[in-house]
């Protein structure tokens, strides 16, 4: 897919190869659908080159620490690996002022979480003029 260019936006992250299909997206906006996209800054620049009028949300831990601890209490890496994200993630935090919205990820409050998100799409929804997103 990378190589025949049908990716929106594709990137290398913590050593792996991610990507989101065009074709995908552009069915689902054609359905009148909401797209999310679970992307890192890269990924959100790239889009945000290609299509200037999505929303973009950054989701972020409470704090360094947090993140730090709950990346502990998983045991899914290596603490070379896990030291790499946490790297990455400091340097994320540098590009928040580049989303439209920002919703802090607390500890256990993933319903939370997910109602902010909510909240922002039906807002986005009752704009007076309503961003048109085109692919």
């Amino acid at each position: 897919m990378k190589a025949r260019g049908e990716f929106l936006e594709h990137a290398v992250v913590y050593g792996y190869e991610y990507g989101n299909s065009k074709s995908e997206v552009r069915q689902a906006l054609a359905r009148g659908q909401d797209v999310i996209m679970r992307i890192d800054v890269q990924g959100a620049a790239t889009i945000k080159r290609l299509v200037p009028e999505a929303v973009f949300v950054f989701l972020m831990p409470p704090s360094m620490q947090s993140l730090e601890a709950r990346l502990r209490k998983r045991r899914t890496e290596p603490e070379e690996y896990l030291n790499i994200r946490l790297h990455a993630a400091r340097l994320e935090m540098n590009e928040v002022d580049k989303f439209d919205y920002v919703i802090v990820n607390e500890d256990d409050a993933l319903d939370e979480t997910a109602a902010l998100l909510h909240a922002i799409i039906q807002a986005e929804h009752c704009r007076v003029r309503p961003r048109c997103v085109v692919l």
